[in-house]
Parts: structure tokens; sequence; C-alpha cells
């Protein structure tokens, strides 16, 4: 059989860690046998962003509003600890935090549901997706130590040199200070996209902030998504049968464990990264929730939305065999070639994706997966085989042939 080609690049940014190594063994096994990858590779790894000063991030990021397509492996966002470890020259800021900045879309995530994988939240019956909003807030923030006692305050200069001046706190002694900030065009490019995303797959959305506490900031948010609904999207909901409702984003998370799911939930930034893992794990494990960011002018990136899996990483280095599940990370694949080849017109690249998501989910729906999910499976233990990140992967082109 001849490869399937491609007409134009995918942006490649290889990761850390386990997820690296996954990468490597999904290329092999999964992709290069059947495809003549076309990629526009980017390492991302945090050596060598450290080697780059992270120019390498911002590449990606610009290469990926070039070629409008992208797939990102999981990458680390170094702290104190990891700094002496990788012996970096600073401690750089999430890649993630940088490219979403650049693309300035919002990250839509939803659990792979299979088969024998069952909810933990017994009235759960359908996937719930996360709308997270890519840009500011903790992502972009600027942080102070504070090492005495002294005022803090907020200013803003305006072009004209008018200053808009607030006390943050009179520190009696030391403490910490952060700053942080979000555009209104930003925002409402959230907003839209929420509200597409919503009429296009015919589910309700929530958006949940905490606006009696941010009267300002998050209470912007409110305001931004109520006006733009009204304005532009009330009939069309209306028509669809969907609907759009703000709430609290406590009250959220009470009534979304009571929900039966088959909704969008759309979050803040830091909130969607925290509540998408919470539903992610709920529904079986973090590495099966597939993750998109989609920009306003229509750029892709795709990506594993779990980390890197640093403790089998340990282990895969002492020479011990380990149980890593990949199947995020295969689904970030197969969703940016899907879109390649929307894009490219390339039906055979559209079905080699479908077809290697449904071989994915068969393996494991026939009792072949990896330990994270065989300790939680509801499949009959004498049919369940646990297998070794290699051997999973190996079991899914297996499956994949005999399509």
């Amino acid at each position: 059989m001849s490869k399937i080609k491609m007409q134009t690049p995918l942006v490649e940014m290889d990761g850390d860690e386990m997820t690296r190594i996954l990468w490597k063994m999904i290329k092999e096994e999964l992709l290069i046998p059947y495809i003549e990858l076309n990629t526009e590779y980017f390492d991302l790894g945090l050596e060598h962003r450290n080697e780059t000063n992270d120019q390498v991030t911002i590449d990606s990021a610009n290469a990926t509003l070039k070629y409008g397509v992208a797939v990102k492996c999981a990458t680390i966002t170094p702290n104190s600890a990891r700094m002496s470890e990788y012996d970096l020259k600073e401690m750089w800021k999430s890649p993630n935090g940088t490219i979403r900045a650049m693309l300035d879309g919002t990250v839509f995530r939803a659990p792979i549901v299979v088969k024998g994988i069952e909810p933990c939240v017994k009235n759960w019956e359908k996937p719930i997706t996360l709308a997270r909003h890519a840009y500011g807030d903790v992502y972009k923030n600027v942080e102070i130590k504070v090492p005495s006692a002294g005022k803090a305050e907020l200013v803003f200069t305006a072009e004209d040199g008018t200053e808009i001046r607030e006390t943050i706190h009179q520190f009696k002694g030391a403490g910490i200070l952060q700053g942080m900030h979000n555009t209104e065009e930003s925002i409402e490019s959230f907003a839209r996209a929420c509200f597409n995303y919503a009429l296009d797959t015919k589910q309700d959305l929530w958006f949940a902030t905490k606006d009696t506490i941010s009267k300002k900031y998050d209470h912007t948010f409110k305001d931004i998504f109520e006006e733009i609904y009204e304005k532009d999207f009330a009939e069309q909901f209306r028509t669809a049968g969907i609907e759009y409702f703000y709430t609290l984003i406590d009250d959220a998370v009470a009534r979304v464990m009571k929900a039966k799911g088959g909704f969008i939930w759309a979050c803040k930034n830091y909130d969607g990264d925290v509540m998408s893992d919470m539903v992610s794990s709920a529904f079986g494990s973090l590495a099966m929730m597939t993750s998109v960011l989609v920009s306003p002018s229509g750029v892709y990136e795709y990506e594993a939305a779990h980390g890197t899996v640093q403790r089998h990483f340990y282990q895969h280095l002492e020479g011990k065999t380990t149980s890593t599940n990949s199947v995020a990370t295969i689904f970030a694949w197969t969703g940016a070639l899907r879109k390649r080849g929307e894009l490219d017109a390339n039906q055979e690249l559209v079905d080699f994706s479908d077809k290697l998501e449904r071989a994915t989910i068969a393996t494991i729906e026939e009792g072949s997966m990896t330990k994270d999910l065989a300790l939680i499976t509801s499949i009959e233990k004498a049919k369940v085989k646990t297998l070794s990140s290699a051997d999973f992967i190996r079991a899914v082109r297996s499956k994949f042939d005999s399509f």
C-alpha cells in the first residue's frame, strides 16, 4: 500500500519526559507506516527551550499562524525544583501560555468516552466539554516578592499621561504581589467562540466566574458574554433549542455534580485548567481527554491535555517497564491530521484519523488497556489485559490493521 500524502505541513511541537517517549512511539508505530508525514518540527523540550531562551516556543506559535494546524506534546512548566534539575537560565513561562496568548484562542476539552470506563459521577451520561479562555489572567501575570513593609499600588498610565491609581495593600512586613490582566478584545473572541461551538454541537452553554467578589475583572467577562449573546446569538439559540446561562463558579461546580452532562462549561483561563482536569479524571483518566485551541482567525492547535508523567519517565530512565496511557496523545495527532485533511480536502487523511481513533477505542473496549484504566474498568477482570506503554500502542496498531 502506498502511503497517504500530505499537501501542507503540520506544525509539530515535541515535548518532555514520558510523553516525549510516547510521542516517538506513536509516530513510529501508528503514523509513519501509513502517512508520508509532513511536519514543521519544533523541539519544545525544556533543554532546548533553555538553549534558545524560549525563542523556539515563539517560533512554533508563528509557524502555527502560518500553516493553520499544529499538534503539541505535553511540556514542562518549570518550578524552582526544575530550575535545579535542568540547570535553567531562568524559570521559563508555560509554553502553553505563550502559544495560547499568541494565537488568542479558546481551548475546548472533552473526555474520550469508552465502554467499560464508567464516570465516577454516576449520573454523568454524556461528555462535559470544557471551554477554557486561553489568554491572560495568571498565565500572563507579573509577580513581586515583597521584601519588607511598604505600600503596594495598582497604577494605570494612559497614553495622554493620565493616571488611575489604587492602593492594593499597606504591607507591615514581607509578602507577595500578583498582577493580572485581560483585554476586552480577547474576552469577546472567547465569548463568540463559545457561542458558535454551542450552536455547532447543539449543546447548552454555561459560563461561570466570580463576579460577586471580582466586581470589575470577573464582572467584565460576565457583561461581555451577556451583551454578545443578546445582540448576536439569543435568537439562534432559541431556534436551535439550546440554552445559555451565567452562574457563579461555585454554583456551577455544585450543579455539574448533579447534571447528566452533554453541555459546554465555559471558564476563565485558570478555572478551565483546574475544572478540565477534574472532569477528565472523573470520566476515567487525565489521559482520556481531547484538547484543541481554536483561534478567531481559524487556527487550530491540538494537544495532549495531561502532563508529562514525570514519575513514569524516571521509571523509564531506570529501565523499568511503564504502563502509561497514550490515548490523549494519539487523539491529539488524529485531531490535527483530520483538521489538516479537512482544510486540504484530503479525504484519505480524514479517514485515516477516524479509523485510528476507532481502533484506539476498540482496543480498550475489548479489554486491552494501560494500568490506569485496568484499575477502574467495569469489564470483567478475567478479560482485562494490562499492557505496557509500548504494548498498548502496538495493540492499537494491530487493531488498526485488522479493520
